[in-house]
């Protein structure tokens, strides 16, 4: 699995369950889900997401990265 999957399904999962612990514990719990809107919002203009940089630590490829090393090994570009 690709980096960018892996983003998105690891941000869909924690706004579904802040929206969760929100409903049966704490309203408070949908600050989580602001926080993570917030850095998708701002990865959009950055390219920059804090959980990008955890993936990456644990050795997850992109989607580019992948194509790159793809062409590489091809000796031709796509």
């Amino acid at each position: 699995m690709y980096l960018e999957r892996c983003l998105r399904g690891i941000a869909g999962l924690l706004v579904l369950a802040s929206v969760l612990l929100a409903y049966f514990f704490s309203k408070r719990w949908l600050l989580l889900g602001a926080f993570i809107g917030f850095n998708l919002f701002q990865s959009a203009f950055s390219n920059w997401c804090p959980m990008k940089s955890v993936l990456r630590l644990l050795g997850i490829k992109s989607c580019e990265e992948e194509l790159n090393r793809m062409r590489e090994s091809r000796g031709t570009s796509l």
